[in-house]
């Protein structure tokens, strides 16, 4: 990838990786030129009422900040008060495909670390406190205006007491008017404040995550207690009388430690945890399987038939990632044949595969490799 994009103001991805990324912000003007979103204010509030759509709305009142999480209702949303407030809308990428085709653009950056699309609507004064985020985010602005202060300071203590992250002292070191189509990257513990200057002002916030190295090691931990089988019972023949009882003995300590040091892991036992973790779906996340009594039962025979005259893609709440010939799709390992791999990968890569122009060897090594992913609403054709 060495071809400037205007994404990254006329930079080329290894350029922006170079000198920007998780090193130093970097505003862009016109990212995505005549960009004013894909979203109307009402169509975000119509998410935003969805059971299965994680949403939160912050207001200022008086000084004081409150959260409220949705699904929220037309009522409540119409009772807002007439400014200082934001409607924050996460994961919009698993509901609409305009915002699949949006992160597409910064497919630079890899699958694994993306996280989701958030997209933000405020009216003038909106804003959810100075805070610091802990992931990569490129802010590319919708509609409206929205000021934006930032500030690498040292000091991130948070305001006691809120139900929000809020910074106790900020103050703007650089601050820029974003308009539609302006971006501002931002890595990750850069302190940042942005203001609505307008009643029309929609955010688009494009986060790739930074797991913390706690949150890392306690899960690779829980996916070795899933994966590690130990025979056997703890053997203390040479038992021998204490002189206090309740002491923990240096031979016990000895003996499980020996025991410990048993536990090994390897490259392919960590590729096998990211290959699952980094797939698994959020907690909030259902599928909608296929309806059999609606449709049929779907045979693999019937699969690939269909294969020959639709388009493979993937559902927008699906994640599919590989390591070399290793395939996981949404926290589990799947079993492909050689011969499609490379297939499976531009899946994967693009998020989308043109089956018609296989043979019908392929298509039926495809069908069988994703029928249960299709019975399942992990995969779709069109």
């Amino acid at each position: 990838m060495n071809t400037p994009l205007t994404l990254l103001n006329e930079l080329t991805p290894e350029a922006f990786l170079t000198e920007y990324w998780q090193k130093k912000p970097l505003l862009i003007r016109q990212a995505v030129p005549n960009f004013n979103g894909f979203l109307t204010p009402n169509e975000l509030a119509g998410l935003a009422c969805e059971e299965d759509v994680q949403s939160r709305i912050v207001k200022k009142i008086d000084d004081t900040w409150h959260l409220t999480h949705g699904p929220f209702d037309e009522v409540s949303l119409t009772a807002l008060p007439e400014k200082d407030w934001t409607l924050l809308v996460q994961t919009v990428n698993h509901h609409l495909p305009e915002a699949a085709e949006l992160l597409s653009q910064f497919n630079f950056i890899p699958h694994a670390r993306l996280d989701d699309l958030m997209v933000s609507y405020a009216i003038t004064g909106g804003s959810v406190g100075p805070h610091i985020d802990s992931y990569d985010v490129f802010l590319l602005q919708g509609s409206g205006k929205r000021r934006w202060k930032i500030n690498a300071q040292p000091d991130l203590t948070l305001i006691d007491g809120l139900p929000l992250r809020i910074l106790k002292k900020f103050k703007a070191e650089q601050e820029w008017v974003l308009e539609a189509g302006d971006m501002l990257y931002l890595p990750p513990n850069i302190a940042h404040h942005g203001v609505s200057e307008d009643d029309d002002c929609m955010t688009y916030s494009i986060g790739f995550r930074v797991p913390k190295k706690q949150e890392v090691i306690e899960a690779f931990l829980d996916h070795l207690q899933d994966t590690i089988q130990a025979d056997g019972l703890y053997e203390d023949a040479d038992l021998r009388c204490q002189q206090h009882p309740a002491e923990i003995s240096d031979v016990m300590i000895a003996k499980v430690g020996a025991m410990l040091q048993k536990i090994t892991w390897d490259k392919n036992t960590v590729r096998d945890f990211l290959g699952r973790s980094l797939t698994e779906p959020r907690p909030d996340v259902f599928f909608e399987p296929i309806d059999t009594e609606a449709a049929g039962e779907v045979s693999i025979d019937d699969f690939a038939q269909l294969l020959a005259k639709h388009i493979l893609f993937l559902d927008l709440k699906s994640q599919l990632l590989f390591y070399g010939s290793h395939f996981y799709i949404n926290g589990e390992p799947l079993l492909v044949p050689e011969d499609i791999q490379s297939s499976v990968r531009e899946l994967a890569d693009t998020r989308t595969l043109n089956t018609q122009v296989l043979n019908d060897t392929q298509r039926l090594m495809l069908a069988k490799t994703f029928h249960t992913a299709l019975l399942a609403g992990y995969i779709t054709i069109q």
